[in-house]
């Protein structure tokens, strides 16, 4: 199906003993975003990631270019080898509709900082760098420092203020936070500020840099960047060469400001071991500070022993991209072309510019709630630049479709035995803007936000408040009830400050009911679970659980623990938070707080338990990070998934066997209750053991009975059967009556009188028949 939509496979054979890469049909627009001009190094490299932490290994050896036959090594020892010119990669059959690296010059280029040297200008140079040929324009991805593939390890600076602005400190986008101390700090800072500082980057093998990318310090209080700078290589980390510009040291223009990242592209790819950044200006009355990304390709070395045991592969046969919203919506047509039986498409409504807000249904029954069937739902790019996530989603949406029709028994069971919602991109809006800016030039928060701007992630209604204050009056002038609270009549007006995006997610959680969803997002790694607000005024960090405390910690670990790095105790932090103390899982409110989140909400309104998922420390991660990232979350993604299945479920009927809708479960010592949907259906997620549960409607007795809770996959069935109350009985009657007292006298005088008609007697002659009983007065004594 994939081949006739996509045309005819060009396949591209790895050499790679492990496995051989074909181009998927589905694949076959990624390789345009992240190939490289040489294909012997997209055979070998694109789908290889490191890991983020360094392993022990043999010593590595001083890597440098091999040299010519017949030269010798001293003739080009204080010098780097100009190597041959790069092959061109087979041109691929649909051209990318833009470089996603960075925005094409003229279009946004001074806002996006992008800039580079002019073809005019490199051309009429007298001398060259040695580098690769100048007739063929390169776009190497990142090597990986914001994404932490690059390690502390290989990070050197000369001189350091402290600690927490080391060499280490120096990757793009990392983040100081609040507090800005000696171990976490938002850049690295030289000693001294003089033209002797640099920071420097072992790429570890013979690498083709073409690029930098630069920012100042992340900090709520200081304003420290670079404005100028030369780069240098080196094979050796002893001799350097400076690129030039003509006959001259190049200087390229730095930062304007500490937050908007500034693309440079190298004159001419230059190929070597290390790349070093030497500072020549500065903020005025600031210091030498900045972070940084490096673009490079690095060359095939299959005696490099370092990069092989750390290669990263995969096998599934995805659309490795990055998608915009058009390509989105093909991509969920395709899907639904192949899997008809499995899939449907709506949407849940409109975002401030007008887009559709997409979500796909994967089930065997489409479009229909099957009674005893749970309903999950994953949402992604609440923050429109978070855009791992919504790939990662999109990713799924293939996988899915293909393990099924492929048989794979473990994907059948979930999509037969669960309703599963999609919804990968909640702000397009944002994403589009975002997605302009590319992933690297982006910054931090460019397109976060609404068009309105808005963060959809706490511009829910606050129900914690509602539900503290009342328990802390004691419920007292009225008492407000453990779940379903009911959303402020402010919030519902139009003049609210409310997303459209938000009261479309509300209305479609009010419509369906939920039993566990998960919302992903970027720029850490760690699964956060609710109570996201703090219960204690002033307080900005404070463990606040909920009463499903136990089961929100199983839930969350069940994604951390089957990620590939989660949990890894050897991996550096994304930013300032060490989170191995709890297996990569948090507490939102100890994190920091947030008011009106969706988690919070979820929990306090619906049935639906939801948790936060952050996928990567990097929000927007080069295509070519893509196939690594899926398989770091694709178990976890399935694992949370089946997580719906844990706990008890069952049906509450009445004595006739109709489902009462809206009828209350309750588990003794849990204070959160859920409600049965319109069939009388329910599922409540818990933990293994044994519990006491209660299930009971208005007009009905309450029934209450144990259910058990096994620690195999798969909630256990408790049903319940209510009879309906003496007064609710009344009522029914009097409802059928209109209402009405029944009075027995006025009754028999109606069957006299049908009587009469019958016979055709009149009315005198009837009482003669019927005499009314006289009531006798008792007598005196």
């Amino acid at each position: 199906m994939f081949s006739k939509l996509w045309g005819p496979d060009k396949g591209v054979q790895s050499t790679c003993p492990a496995w051989t890469v074909s181009a998927s049909p589905l694949a076959r627009t990624t390789a345009q975003g992240a190939a490289l001009e040489d294909p012997d190094y997209y055979v070998q490299e694109v789908w290889s990631r490191e890991p983020y932490e360094e392993r022990p290994g043999p010593e590595l050896e001083p890597f440098s270019p091999p040299l010519p036959e017949g030269t010798e090594e001293k003739e080009l020892e204080p010098h780097l080898r100009e190597p041959g010119p790069p092959k061109r990669a087979t041109k691929p059959k649909k051209a990318p509709k833009r470089e996603r690296l960075a925005p094409p010059p003229g279009k946004n280029s001074n806002r996006k900082g992008r800039r580079s040297k002019g073809p005019e200008k490199a051309a009429s140079d007298d001398h060259h760098i040695p580098g690769a040929q100048e007739d063929v324009k390169e776009s190497c991805p990142p090597l990986g420092l914001e994404t932490l593939k690059i390690t502390d390890f290989q990070l050197h600076a000369s001189t350091t203020k402290r600690y927490g602005l080391g060499a280490h400190r120096g990757r793009l986008n990392i983040q100081a936070g609040i507090n800005e101390n000696d171990f976490y700090d938002g850049a690295w800072c030289a000693g001294r500020n003089d033209l002797h500082q640099w920071i420097e980057v072992d790429a570890r093998r013979l690498t083709r840099f073409t690029g930098v990318i630069t920012q100042g310090r992340n900090s709520l209080w200081l304003s420290d960047w670079v404005t100028s700078y030369k780069v240098m290589v080196s094979n050796d980390s002893h001799t350097w060469v400076t690129v030039k510009n003509g006959s001259g040291d190049m200087i390229f223009e730095g930062n304007s400001e500490k937050e908007i990242p500034v693309l440079n592209e190298l004159p001419v790819p230059m190929v070597a071991r290390y790349i070093r950044i030497n500072p020549q200006s500065w903020f005025d009355n600031g210091n030498i500070c900045m972070r940084l990304e490096i673009l490079g390709c690095p060359l095939p070395d299959p005696n490099n022993y370092y990069h092989r045991r750390n290669e990263m592969t995969t096998t599934d046969d995805l659309d490795f991209k990055h998608h915009n919203y058009k390509e989105m919506r093909q991509l969920m047509k395709i899907v639904n072309e192949m899997c008809p039986n499995i899939t449907r498409i709506y949407n849940i409504g409109k975002s401030h510019q007008g887009l559709k807000l997409y979500a796909v249904e994967i089930s065997d029954h489409p479009g229909e709630h099957e009674v005893g069937e749970p309903e999950f739902h994953y949402i992604a790019g609440a923050h429109g630049n978070e855009v791992l996530g919504r790939e990662l989603l999109l990713l799924l949406l293939q996988f899915l479709c293909q393990e099924y029709l492929a048989r794979n028994t473990r994907v059948i069971r979930l999509v037969e035995e669960t309703r599963i919602h999609i919804l990968p991109s909640l702000n397009p809006d944002g994403y589009e803007k975002a997605y302009e800016g590319g992933s690297e030039l982006g910054g931090w928060s460019l397109g976060r936000w609404t068009h309105d701007g808005i963060d959809i992630n706490n511009n829910f209604p606050d129900l914690n408040t509602l539900l503290w204050e009342a328990e802390d009056r004691q419920n007292i002038p009225r008492k407000v009830p453990n779940h379903y609270i009911a959303i402020p009549e402010w919030f519902l007006s139009e003049n609210a400050t409310v997303a459209m995006e938000t009261r479309a997610v509300i209305a479609w959680m009010e419509k369906i009911p939920f039993v566990l969803g998960g919302n992903l997002q970027g720029g850490e790694l760690v699964v956060a679970y609710p109570y996201d607000m703090v219960r204690s005024q002033w307080k900005t960090q404070e463990h606040s659980p909920t009463p499903d405390d136990h089961v929100f910690r199983w839930l969350a670990y069940s994604y951390a623990s089957t990620h590939r790095l989660m949990t890894d105790a050897r991996r550096r932090v994304c930013h300032t938070e060490d989170f191995q103390k709890e297996e990569g899982t948090v507490n939102g409110a100890s994190w920091h707080t947030v008011a009106g989140s969706l988690n919070d909400f979820s929990y306090l309104h619906t049935n639906c338990f939801e948790l936060s998922i952050y996928v990567g420390c990097d929000k927007y991660p080069h295509e070519s990070q893509l196939p690594e990232e899926w398989e770091n979350n694709r178990e976890s993604l399935i694992v949370f998934m089946e997580q719906v299945h844990r706990g008890i479920k069952g049906m509450v009927r009445d004595l006739h066997g109709r489902g009462i809708p809206n009828a209350i479960i309750s588990v003794e010592g849990i204070n959160h209750d859920i409600r049965t949907a319109s069939d009388g259906d329910y599922w409540r997620l818990l933990n293994p053991g044994e519990y006491v549960v209660t299930a009971k409607a208005e007009g009905f007795t309450a029934s209450t009975k144990n259910c058990m809770v096994g620690y195999d996959m798969g909630a256990t069935q408790c049903d319940f059967i209510l009879s309906k109350t003496n007064l609710a009985r009344i009522r029914e009657i009097m409802e059928k009556f209109g209402k009405q007292p029944v009075s027995l006298p006025t009754r028999r005088l109606k069957l006299r009188g049908r009587k009469r008609r019958q016979h055709g007697l009149p009315l005198s002659r009837a009482l003669e028949m019927h005499p009314r009983p006289m009531r006798m007065k008792p007598t005196q004594s």
